[in-house]
């Protein structure tokens, strides 16, 4: 049997970090919670998750810094999650896999981190 996919959700926002996580785990996956992103590079380390949802404007360390950091030593899938379609060419650029612009449906969300898991195997 496989084990199930752990996915790191990396955002500050608590009301979107709570919503995300009930469907994830309804969904079948392991998840784990930072709330910016020198968190986040934290549990990359100590979690190994198999994909990253990544807020980028947070306290402390963004996404972006994050996102740099993390394709210093990581090739694990990123999906992108933004308010903001400024953020998502320099998201791209920086080695993100995918985005998805806030507010987004649950259903697109889960089609996307199955797609890009998928293409992990």
């Amino acid at each position: 049997m496989d084990k199930q996919p752990n996915i790191l959700l990396v955002d500050d926002e608590e009301r979107i970090l709570n919503f995300i996580k009930i469907k994830l785990k309804a969904s079948g996956y392991g998840v784990a919670t930072a709330n910016n992103g020198q968190e986040g590079l934290s549990l990359v380390e100590s979690q190994k998750p198999d994909l990253i949802l990544l807020d980028i404007l947070m306290p402390i360390m963004d996404g972006f810094e994050m996102l740099k950091r993390l394709r210093a030593f990581s090739t694990v899938p990123v999906i992108v999650i933004s308010a903001h379609t400024s953020t998502m060419g320099k998201a791209l650029e920086l080695g993100a896999n995918d985005c998805i612009m806030k507010p987004f449906s649950p259903d697109e969300l889960l089609k996307r981190i199955r797609n890009l898991l998928n293409h992990k195997k």
